[in-house]
């Protein structure tokens, strides 16, 4: 950025003494998204019969959780703390590229898990045929490097970018809030941040969407057994779905696309929800519903005590 003015995060402002419950909040989860997600990975890391790609993916969603929030998090507990809550420009900008490839990744491992769904119940006799680990591997790293290349595009874009402003009304920085801040145009980044809209979110949740019908439709067909067990694996991966696409759509409303009136507090929980309630959920309902997690997390826990 041509002027190296430090953003200030509005929000922050007068929030007297609730500060500090607001800290022992935020802190307490944060220390619960670590406990939850660690166990996690160390559950499928550790145990061999785990090795398997619906299992991976539910390890790399938990990574996926981990560095999401270790962009927020650790910032906004200090702010918190803070008499002053200042961000440089290019500490900002990082932030922002962090928390949306968390968003663009965590699109990648659904419309993944989708795919694993999709071939392992319409196409079981060829499942270990299509899904090895090593296509796993290299479908992991391609949608989730392709749309952070990308991002990093956005960010050099945005650091290009003569800032009239400095007052973010956030609680973390958010791409689109600084671009709103430029006296230039900022037609090419919106363009831009449209696309990556569309490869990192729309496209994902069609071929998502397209796989559970298709799942649907062949468990219609098949014996209520089938069906049982097909629901069971792929019910989980569905709630979280739809609870990450529900908080997007409600952050991208905010920000983007109308200006609502209401109330700060609930303003600031709708913006946040997506950064606070999957990384929480998403252990939480793969611990309860697969039981080969749930023993092992239990094993770990034992052995720690």
């Amino acid at each position: 950025m041509e002027n190296k003015t430090y953003f200030h995060f509005m929000l922050f402002k007068n929030l007297g003494h609730i500060r500090y419950a607001l800290f022992t909040l935020g802190f307490v989860l944060y220390c619960v998204i670590i406990i939850l997600n660690v166990l996690i990975i160390l559950a499928i890391c550790l145990e061999r019969t785990l090795h398997q790609p619906m299992y991976i993916l539910i390890s790399c969603m938990s990574i996926n959780s981990l560095y999401g929030t270790a962009a927020f998090f650790p910032r906004v507990l200090s702010d918190l703390l803070s008499d002053t809550q200042i961000i440089s420009p290019e500490a900002c900008i990082i932030q922002s590229f962090v928390i949306y490839s968390y968003l663009a990744n965590e699109f990648a491992t659904l419309m993944l898990m989708a795919f694993d769904r999709f071939v392992a119940i319409c196409k079981p006799l060829r499942y270990h045929n299509i899904v090895t680990l090593t296509v796993l591997t290299v479908l992991i790293f391609i949608h989730w490097i392709f749309p952070m290349l990308c991002l990093g595009i956005s960010a050099l874009l945005t650091s290009r970018l003569t800032m009239c402003d400095n007052k973010l009304w956030k609680v973390y920085c958010h791409n689109y809030e600084i671009v709103k801040l430029s006296c230039a145009s900022s037609l090419i980044i919106n363009v831009w941040g449209f696309f990556m809209l569309i490869i990192s979110a729309v496209i994902p949740l069609c071929l998502i969407i397209y796989s559970y019908v298709k799942i649907l439709i062949i468990c219609q067909r098949s014996s209520s057994q089938f069906r049982s067990k097909a629901y069971q694996t792929c019910i989980p991966h569905i709630v979280i779905l739809l609870n990450f696409s529900i908080a997007i759509i409600c952050e991208v409303t905010l920000s983007r696309i109308v200006n609502l009136e209401m109330p700060t507090g609930l303003s600031i929980f709708i913006s946040l929800e997506f950064l606070v309630v999957p990384p929480i959920l998403n252990p939480l309902v793969y611990a309860l519903n697969f039981t080969d997690i749930r023993k092992k997390i239990i094993c770990l826990i034992k052995v720690s005590r």
